[in-house]
């Protein structure tokens, strides 16, 4: 089962708090440094800014992330820092706590999720389990049971429709896994926003989602490394 997964215990001295909201941020990073007594919080408002600090040679030893940053879609920011940080734990706090996100998120390395609504003494359950080394899930999560044959065939028809999408789709595919906006990938790409959109249309209907979001995640369930903006840009090369 997920929630018995085990990753290395970490002793927690730099935490990276990654949130668009400044308040919110302000306020984890009080209750962080006072109440849970971390030595160095930083807090950041996008992956933009996450990123500039990770390249100014900074590692943390936990990254604490919301999943809607403005410069993200769907799970594209947790792939990133994930790619980025491979051995550091991220717990997501997030208002989107379906049952399918989660399952996700621990699909693709997190440890652990924690709703955007939950009190004090949930986030310091949280903190004691990584602090533990353990994963922390609330305690409403369930998790959908899966056959692995299920689980192959799903993989093997995920990747026949990703193998159908133009060469002008799967660019914008990886954009937006990259977490680039609709007018940021018409810019990169050279293009009306109004032919993006008339892609991303295209391409959902191929992929049988009805959202970046679900096509995001789709992509990230057969993809042996994640895509980083590095990555999509390497594409347009």
């Amino acid at each position: 089962m997920t929630a018995n997964r085990v990753v290395k215990c970490v002793p927690i001295n730099l935490t990276l708090v990654v949130d668009d909201h400044p308040l919110y941020c302000d306020a984890m990073a009080a209750s962080l440094s006072t109440a849970f007594q971390m030595q160095q919080v930083k807090t950041v408002n996008s992956l933009k800014e996450a990123y500039a600090f990770l390249d100014e040679g900074h590692v943390p030893d936990l990254v604490m992330l919301d999943l809607g940053l403005p410069d993200a879609t769907g799970l594209s920011g947790f792939l990133a820092l994930k790619d980025l940080l491979p051995d550091v734990p991220i717990l997501v706090i997030s208002a989107d706590s379906s049952d399918e996100t989660i399952q996700t998120l621990m699909k693709a390395g997190a440890t652990g999720f924690v709703p955007k609504d939950a009190p004090r003494h949930v986030i310091a359950d949280a903190l004691e389990k990584v602090q533990e080394g353990a994963i922390y899930l609330p305690p409403n999560f369930c998790p959908a049971e899966t056959s692995e044959d299920a689980q192959s065939i799903d993989i093997c028809e995920i990747s026949k429709r990703i193998s159908r999408l133009t060469p002008q789709q799967s660019r914008i595919m990886n954009l937006i896994c990259a977490g680039k906006p609709n007018k940021l990938i018409a810019y990169e790409l050279s293009v009306a926003e109004g032919t993006v959109k008339a892609h991303i249309t295209a391409l959902l209907r191929r992929l049988g989602v009805s959202n970046r979001t679900q096509a995001a995640v789709l992509v990230s369930s057969v993809m042996s490394t994640q895509i980083t903006e590095v990555d999509a840009r390497a594409q347009l090369s």
